[in-house]
C-alpha cells in the first residue's frame, strides 16, 4: 500500500493528461460524433473501438520508447503527418460528397459485419495517422514516470488510459447515436456534413502544411 500511495499522484496526473487530450474535440472525436448520428450506434461504437485501439497501440509505444524514437528521426514523423493529413482530407470529401448529395441512408440502420470492420478501420486509421498522439503519449507517460517507478506503473498507465479511453470514445458514440441527435441530424444533414467537411479540410491542410 504504501508503494501504491508514493506513485498514486503520478498516475493520476497522467489520467488526467489523457482525459484532456481525449475529450478536447479533434479528428477522432468528430468522426465518431458524425458516423454516430449517420450510421447509428453500431458504426459509431464500431468506429470508437478502433480508435480505442489505436490510443492503446500508441500507449504501448510511448511506454517503451518507440514513439520518442520516431520523435528523434524527424522523417518517420512527417510520413504520419502525410498520411493523416491526406486521409483528413479524404475524409473531407467524403463528407462535402455527402452534404452535396439530396437523398439519405436511414440513420439508424444497422449496418453489416463488413462494414462494422470498415467503420473499425476507419477509427483505426484516423488516431494512428495523427502525429499529434505521438507528442500527447510522450507528455502522458513523462507525467506518469519517475526513473524509479517500477514496472507495475507503467502498465497501470496503460491499462488506466485504455480504460478511460474505451468510456470516453464510447460515451461519445452512445451519446451522439441517441435518438434526439439522430433526429437533429437528419433534420440539418447538409449543414451537419458540410461542417465536418471544412472541419476536416482544415486539419487536413493545416496538418500537411504544419512544421513538426
Amino acid at each position: 500500500m504504501t508503494e501504491i500511495s508514493q506513485f498514486l499522484p503520478d498516475l493520476i496526473i497522467a489520467y488526467s493528461a489523457y482525459l484532456i487530450a481525449t475529450l478536447s474535440p479533434g479528428p477522432a472525436v468528430l468522426a465518431i460524433m458524425g458516423t454516430s448520428m449517420a450510421r447509428g450506434r453500431r458504426a459509431g461504437v464500431s468506429l470508437a473501438a478502433g480508435v480505442s485501439l489505436s490510443s492503446f497501440i500508441w500507449s504501448l509505444l510511448a511506454a517503451f520508447g518507440v514513439t520518442a524514437f520516431l520523435a528523434a528521426f524527424g522523417w518517420t514523423l512527417v510520413a504520419v503527418k502525410v498520411g493523416g493529413g491526406l486521409y483528413l482530407l479524404w475524409l473531407a470529401y467524403k463528407s462535402l460528397r455527402s452534404a452535396l448529395r439530396k437523398d439519405t441512408a436511414a440513420a439508424g440502420s444497422m449496418p453489416s459485419a463488413q462494414k462494422d470492420r470498415r467503420f473499425f478501420l476507419r477509427g483505426v486509421a484516423v488516431h494512428m495517422t495523427n502525429p499529434k498522439a505521438v507528442f500527447a503519449w510522450i507528455a502522458i507517460i513523462s507525467l506518469g514516470l519517475r526513473p524509479e517507478s517500477p514496472l507495475w506503473v507503467t502498465f497501470a498507465i496503460i491499462g488506466g488510459c485504455a480504460v478511460l479511453g474505451i468510456l470516453v470514445f464510447g460515451f461519445y458514440a452512445l451519446a451522439f447515436s441517441s435518438a434526439p441527435m439522430i433526429r437533429l441530424y437528419q433534420s440539418g444533414r447538409r449543414l451537419i456534413e458540410g461542417t465536418m467537411a471544412v472541419f476536416f479540410g482544415a486539419a487536413g491542410l493545416k496538418l500537411l502544411t504544419s512544421r513538426l
